[in-house]
């Protein structure tokens, strides 16, 4: 009888050895990576792909445990990516260009927006934008080192016209004689709200070459987590082809993160998002959402030398690398 209980015991004791080593090895092999990304501003549309692919579990399926967190007017994502705070953070061509001459060592990986969103916004008697020549421009400062340069070059805008934007559409509202910089996936919709139809012209249609929104790390980052940036870019393309599709997974966690954001303010960000091909238009259409190429860094380059944002001899192409995204292949 003894012998009996031993072998029992025995055998039970083999039995829970296995089960915990096949557990221990299952939460091993499906532990996913800590990754954090750092976003320009609170919830909105605008972030929605990424938000979708937490939602619908796409980070977890390639491996990634993502962090979320919003920027805000406060925040600097450069700084406390530089700090190691961010793995990645959202950014701006121009942005990077500058650091660039500056010795920062910070790089471009994907670009969500093929097209900048910035646009002016006129009243529905305005035609064309050159039109707006004889109109009071609300421009605000930080834009005198990105459009503003470029709109004078085309347009012949000139700082006389140009007055404070304080963001907010109630001086638009109240003067016809008015137009005002703004995002075509947003300002917009509080003056429809209004009751004013307004005429948007999107700088980017117009020939403004930076991409926008875009996908930004640290030399170190690049060097240490070359495939926990890839898994990133590549969940991030699916996540935002999936939200086009059906923004309503993605939209359930930015008003949890954000309550201030609406439904039917998202409705418009992603009609607007859609309307202009802001994801899915320009270098996505032929290599996928993300997507870049060297010719519209040059573009860019070229644009902020010739308006004097950035020295001739700055080297722009540390600004950035194709070499992550283009495995990417995630089409519209």
């Amino acid at each position: 009888m003894r012998t009996i209980e031993r072998l029992a015991r025995s055998s039970y004791g083999i039995a829970r050895w296995c089960f915990l080593l096949v557990a221990l090895g299952t939460t091993t092999a499906h532990a996913e990576e800590k990754f954090i990304f750092l976003t320009n501003w609170y919830a909105q549309a605008e972030h929605g792909g990424f938000y979708q692919a937490q939602a619908e579990g796409i980070y977890k399926n390639r491996g990634l445990d993502v962090d979320i967190r919003m920027g805000g007017p406060q925040v600097n994502v450069m700084q406390l990516l530089l700090a190691g705070r961010a793995d990645a953070v959202m950014g701006y061509d121009l942005q990077t260009i500058k650091a660039v001459e500056q010795g920062l060592p910070i790089i471009t990986i994907g670009a969500v927006f093929q097209k900048d969103p910035a646009a002016l916004i006129a009243h529905p008697d305005v035609k064309a934008m050159e039109d707006l020549k004889t109109r009071t421009l609300l421009i605000g400062q930080a834009s005198e080192t990105t459009f503003w340069p470029w709109l004078k070059g085309r347009y012949g805008f000139t700082d006389a016209q140009k007055r404070p934007y304080a963001f907010s559409v109630q001086q638009f509202l109240v003067d016809k004689k008015v137009a005002q910089q703004g995002y075509a996936t947003s300002e917009p919709y509080a003056i429809e709200k209004a009751g004013i139809k307004p005429v948007v012209f999107l700088l980017a249609d117009l020939g403004y070459p930076p991409y926008a929104q875009t996908i930004v790390t640290t030399g170190k980052v690049l060097r240490d987590r070359p495939d926990a940036l890839r898994a990133f870019l590549q969940a991030t393309a699916e996540g935002w082809k999936s939200y086009l599709a059906n923004p309503a997974p993605g939209n359930a966690l930015v008003k949890k993160a954000n309550p201030e954001m609406k439904d039917d303010m998202l409705a418009f960000g992603v009609a607007k998002m859609k309307e202009f091909a802001l994801v899915t238009g320009g270098d996505a259409a032929s290599v996928g959402i993300l997507g870049m190429t060297d010719a519209r860094w040059k573009q860019t380059f070229e644009f902020m030398k010739g308006a004097d944002l950035v020295g001739d001899d700055v080297d722009y192409r540390k600004g950035y690398t194709l070499e992550l995204v283009k495995s990417v292949r995630v089409l519209p």
